[in-house]
Parts: structure tokens; C-alpha cells; sequence
């Protein structure tokens, strides 16, 4: 008789690399539950209490008894219209209800993005540094990321040349992100235009990710591809969610915009997935959505002060860059000065070694560069308490000062 060896992961799941965003937030929240008092600059959450409007539509929702029950897989259909007159309020694209589909967590819109419109050999142009798992969803999905380095050269924004030298006869989709995370950067209205339009041009797919489209400082201004390149329309799936805007990362509750085909073969494959988001956190999600802005005005002012004292902090320390960031909620500072020396008794030899140097010791969190295409940097995220913020980095300067 043949004996079959076992394969206990199939390999499409066994080649996923775990998040190390997450994997810092988990090992910061264990030290703390031990009684150390460490600071974490890995989660990219709001630290405030999602407003309390929202919080009274969920309590409500609770004894709702409709809600006890199945609903729609693609979502509420007032929220879906909600989410429709959002976008077209906040960002100035006109779609209909159908061509949203509500998710859990703007993550999953990705995910079923990616599993919708990529085969097998496909490439998407990735510009480099990425949230980490844009290139974990491509691969799954059958496709190869093709990264493209920016630097603070280029204020971490990908040019038309960068594209036109990249793409090739397998190239199907562009993913583009602004503002950005890591690095917080924003492109200019021009900048997303002339790069629509290349796109367009050339026939590809854009995946637009705009979760933090109202989290922009100073002189610089969110604008969406589709709503400056209308041609791209058609070939176009624009992803976002509440979780950054309203403090609702817990809630789980995302969204994308597709043509009308794209929407459709969603749905099926969301009715087969998970069927409906639960009912409770979308009407969390409606209250938001439907209310107004105060909110996000209020926390957008405390991250605009913070990023200007993160950033400040961090050029002071020896061996480190920041540039300054325009948008999200991260300073992705440089610590190739510091790469190569001896800190704590440890050869720092990449910024891998050297998150797990400073959170060991002294207890501050950050997220190495590497996992988002970028070694050498690191991710802080500067939505937290000012005083943690402060304590924070002068753990850091002090360590490597």
C-alpha cells in the first residue's frame, strides 16, 4: 500500500508571513500584561474612544431584532447608500449603492480585491516602502508584487518613470496609497493625476487604498484617482473604511468600490466567505459615516501636534532621519546611522535587530523597515498620549545617544 505523506499546511497558507505589525502590538501587550511598562509605537490605531454617537447607534442596534439575523452579504443597503453619499461628500466620487460592498475591516476589501481581479503570473506594481500585508494578499492571490523603491528624495512618491520601466506584458494592476502608510506621504493633486493617467493609458487596474484620506496636515490635500482621472473609472476598486478616520479599528468594518462586474463577483465570493458583516458594527458603521466630521477634526489636530514633536525628536538622536510627515499617522525615520554600531552590548546589524534591542531595553515598541520593503527604517506611530509619545522616543535618544 502507497503511504501518502502528510502535509498538515497547504502551502498557499504555510508561505504567509505574519503580520509584524501585529506581531510587535502582541509582544508589546504581553510585556505590559507582565507588569512592564512598556511603550508601544507599533499599532496603527487611534488612541481615542470612537465618539460616543456611534457607540449609542450600536447599543441600539443591539435590540434591533432584525439584526439578530441574517442581512444582505454585500452589506445594509442604507449603508451601502451611506457609504455612496460619503464618498461623493468627502472626496468628490459619484457612485451608486451597488458598487459597494461593506467588509470586516478595509484589510478584508483588499483581500477580496486582490482574490477578484489577479490570476495566476499576474504582476502588480507596488511602490516601495508598502503596508506590510499588500504583498502577502498579491501572492496569495496568484500575482508577484513588482516593488519600486522611493526614498526621502522623492518624498517617498513612485514617478512615471519608475512605472514605465517596471511594467511589462503581465502587468495588470497598480497599487497606490496616499497618504501613505508607513510613510505618511501625499502626493499632489498632479502627481495622482499624471499617474491615473499613465495608468489609464495603459490599460491596468488601479487598487486605490484611502483609509486615511482625512488625515492630511499642513498644505497638502487628499484627492482620488478616479475623481481626477474619471477615464480610470471602469478599472478602478477604491478601498476604505472607518476604522482610522472614526477610532474604530475594533469595529471591523471596511468597504470597496468596484465597477459594477467587479462588485458582483465580490459578493459572490463574499456570500461563500463570510456572508454578512455583523449587523451590530454596521450600524456603528452608518452613525459614523452619515455624521459629521467633528470628531475627526478634533483627533486630526492632536496627530498633526505630535507628528511635528515625533519627528522633531527623532532628527535630534545621532544616526537618525526623519522626514517629516504629510499625512496617516507614522514617522518613518532612517536608523542607517545607527546600523552598525553596538548598542547594549549587541552588534546592530539591521533595523530588525534593532527594534528588538530597544524593546528590550527599554521597553519601547516600534516596527522594523524590512516588513515594508524598506531595511533600515522603521515605523513609529504617533497616535498615542503625548506624554507616552515624549517618554517614548527619549528612551530611544537616550539608548542611542
Amino acid at each position: 500500500m502507497r503511504v501518502i505523506p502528510e502535509r498538515r499546511i497547504s502551502r498557499k497558507v504555510a508561505a504567509i508571513n505574519e503580520s509584524p505589525t501585529l506581531l510587535i502590538d502582541t509582544k508589546a501587550k504581553a510585556l505590559k500584561a507582565a507588569g512592564e511598562n512598556v511603550i508601544g509605537f507599533g499599532a496603527g490605531e487611534p488612541d481615542f474612544p470612537t465618539p460616543e454617537h456611534i457607540v449609542k447607534a450600536a447599543l441600539e442596534a443591539c435590540r434591533h431584532e432584525p439584526y439578530h439575523h441574517y442581512t444582505p452579504g454585500p452589506g445594509l443597503p442604507a449603508l451601502r447608500a451611506a457609504i455612496a453619499a460619503k464618498t461623493l461628500r468627502d472626496s468628490g466620487l459619484e457612485v451608486q449603492p451597488s458598487q459597494v460592498i461593506v467588509t470586516n475591516g478595509g484589510k478584508h476589501a483588499l483581500f477580496e480585491t486582490f482574490l477578484t481581479i489577479i490570476d495566476e503570473g499576474d504582476e502588480v506594481l507596488l511602490p516601495a516602502p508598502y503596508w506590510v500585508s499588500y504583498p502577502e494578499m498579491i501572492r496569495f492571490a496568484g500575482g508577484t508584487a513588482v516593488e519600486l523603491p522611493t526614498t526621502e528624495e522623492t518624498g517617498f512618491r513612485v514617478t512615471i518613470e519608475q512605472l514605465e520601466a517596471a511594467v511589462t506584458d503581465k502587468t495588470k494592476a497598480l497599487m497606490f496609497v496616499s497618504p501613505s502608510n508607513p510613510t505618511g506621504a501625499v502626493y499632489p493633486p498632479a502627481e495622482v493625476k499624471a499617474i491615473g493617467e499613465w495608468a489609464a493609458g495603459r490599460g491596468l487596474w488601479v487598487v486605490t487604498d484611502e483609509i486615511y484620506e482625512h488625515l492630511v496636515y499642513g498644505d497638502n490635500v487628499f484627492s482620488s484617482i478616479p475623481v481626477e482621472v474619471p477615464e480610470i473609472r471602469d478599472r478602478c476598486v477604491v478601498v476604505n473604511g472607518v476604522a482610522k478616520t472614526y477610532a474604530m479599528t475594533g469595529w471591523r468594518v471596511g468597504w470597496l468600490i468596484a465597477p459594477a462586474d467587479v462588485a458582483s463577483a465580490v459578493t459572490s465570493l463574499q456570500s461563500q466567505a463570510t456572508s454578512n458583516v455583523s449587523n451590530i458594527a454596521q450600524a456603528a458603521a452608518l452613525a459614523a459615516v452619515a455624521g459629521d466630521l467633528e470628531a475627526v477634526d478634533m483627533m486630526r489636530s492632536a496627530f498633526d501636534r505630535r507628528r511635528m514633536t515625533m519627528t522633531k525628536m527623532l532628527n535630534e538622536i545621532d544616526g537618525v532621519v526623519c522626514y517629516e510627515p504629510e499625512g496617516a499617522f507614522y514617522c518613518f525615520p532612517s536608523f542607517q546611522g545607527v546600523i552598525g554600531r553596538t548598542i547594549g552590548g549587541q552588534k546592530i546589524d539591521s533595523a530588525d535587530k534593532l527594534a528588538e534591542v530597544i524593546l528590550d531595553q527599554v521597553k519601547v515598541a516600534i516596527v522594523p523597515g524590512e516588513g515594508f520593503g524598506a531595511p533600515g527604517y522603521a515605523r513609529l506611530s504617533y497616535a498615542l498620549g503625548d506624554d507616552d509619545l515624549i517618554e517614548g522616543v527619549t528612551r530611544i535618544a537616550e539608548l542611542l545617544n
